[in-house]
């Protein structure tokens, strides 16, 4: 591998064919039973808080908020429980492994 590569060549987020993430937003072949869902952006707009606050306040990059927030990335019990506290919610209002109703929604 160059230096500075990637294992599987290509660039970062591109498909090649070493890419064993299948190359989707979700984080590759994932099914539906293990994505997990969130309300983090919606809790986050309610409460004035950007990604880079809520980044600084759990210890972690500002960018892992957004992989959270779009479902590139799942996150560890310890890091869930974390965002749950932050906001000050049980961990079922922030995360669910179905999707959230859309807000408006009357099903």
């Amino acid at each position: 591998m160059k230096a500075g590569g990637r294992a599987g060549g290509g660039r970062a987020g591109e498909k090649t064919s070493g890419d064993k993430t299948g190359g989707d937003k979700t984080g590759g072949d994932k099914t539906d039973k293990e994505n997990v869902h969130n309300r983090i952006a919606v809790l986050r707009a309610e409460r004035g808080v950007s990604r880079r606050e809520l980044a600084a306040a759990l210890g972690v990059h500002y960018q892992t908020i957004g992989y959270l927030e779009r479902g590139e990335y799942s996150p560890s019990l310890h890091l869930a429980l974390r965002i749950a506290g932050f906001f000050e919610v049980p961990v079922e209002v922030v995360f669910s492994l179905t999707p959230f109703p859309r807000l408006g929604s009357t099903s």
